[in-house]
């Protein structure tokens, strides 16, 4: 994991960020059209979550992860933050005219690829200028990788299919991106302890977010909701018409293995059972019956049924 000094190591949550603005200055361009983000706040939330499972079998340690507040900037201001350091810009297709970015640190793909190859995951302390066949591969496999837990996460919302395309160094070389553009940034921490932290980002374009706004300005349903009363009736008629196998156990007998190996055509075994026979549904005892005859068939008369707890039935 990427180590830095004592002033490195602070949480980015804790270093001063600008806030997701969305009321607009006058003069001043209004970089987020959606007004609070807490529904994307909620998705990233979401998002981190699952990246423990995604990176620990990486990383071959255990992770604590968090999302960060949402950021919303110009892209050439973010990518200037990074200061010329080597970084990972790989595009991740949301629909056929919507491309979001994962932005991973160099020292973080190195180290990937170290551990991969079986090393310690120690990257070099120089790093090299440009990323090697190798590299790219790896830094392909980390969007993959990322591609099901990122549907998942979008899933309340929308039903995307993520798609990782090829990355680049550079942020000069990717394909629709202006300077200019509006970014809608999420940030996700990765530590192993205080002083081994790397940070992912997963970047918006907010015009390509555009075409999810009724969903992004939605308020998040809370568990107060009410289920439309047609989907539970017919939800309700479904659940009444599955079927459980439903059998009685008369008897179960015990033998030895010397008995059983003897066994042959014509031999009898004793059986004996009381009044009451369980009846069961599935693995669960329903109650007792009587066995007897009905219609000329064999039957059981149901003489008690056995109260499932509250606890038992949850």
């Amino acid at each position: 994991m990427v180590n830095g000094t004592a002033t490195e190591t602070i949480e980015r949550r804790e270093r001063p960020r600008g806030a997701a603005e969305h009321v607009a200055s006058l003069g001043v361009a209004n970089l987020n059209p959606f007004g609070d983000l807490h529904t994307l706040q909620h998705l990233s939330a979401r998002l981190a979550r699952s990246l423990r499972g995604v990176f620990e079998p990486v990383l071959r340690r255990s992770l604590r992860t968090w999302a960060e507040p949402l950021v919303v900037q110009r892209f050439a201001d973010y990518s200037a933050e990074r200061d010329g350091r080597l970084t990972a810009w790989l595009p991740i297709a949301m629909t056929p005219d919507c491309r979001a970015l994962a932005v991973f640190d160099g020292s973080f793909v190195v180290e990937t690829l170290d551990l991969f190859f079986g090393g310690t995951g120690e990257p070099p302390k120089t790093l090299p200028s440009e990323f090697t066949p190798a590299a790219e591969a790896m830094i392909r496999r980390l969007g993959q990788m990322l591609a099901r837990p990122l549907a998942t996460a979008w899933e309340p919302l929308a039903r995307l299919t993520f798609t990782p395309g090829n990355p680049e160094a550079s942020p000069a070389m990717l394909q629709g991106i202006d300077g200019d553009d509006a970014m809608i940034v999420t940030r996700f921490g990765l530590a192993v302890s205080e002083d081994a932290l790397v940070y992912l980002d997963i970047v918006y374009p907010v015009a390509a977010l555009k075409p999810f706004a009724p969903t992004l300005t939605g308020k998040v349903l809370g568990r107060s909701a009410e289920p439309e009363p047609k989907w539970r009736a017919g939800l309700t008629r479904a659940a009444m018409n599955v079927k459980f196998p439903v059998r009685s156990v008369l008897a179960e007998p015990v033998i030895s293995l010397a008995q059983l190996m003897e066994l042959k055509v014509g031999d009898v075994i004793p059986v004996s059972f009381g009044a009451d026979v369980p009846v069961m549904v599935g693995g669960d005892r329903l109650g007792t019956g009587t066995v007897g005859t009905s219609n000329g068939k064999a039957a059981i008369r149901i003489t008690e049924l056995t109260r499932l707890d509250e606890e038992d039935s949850q």
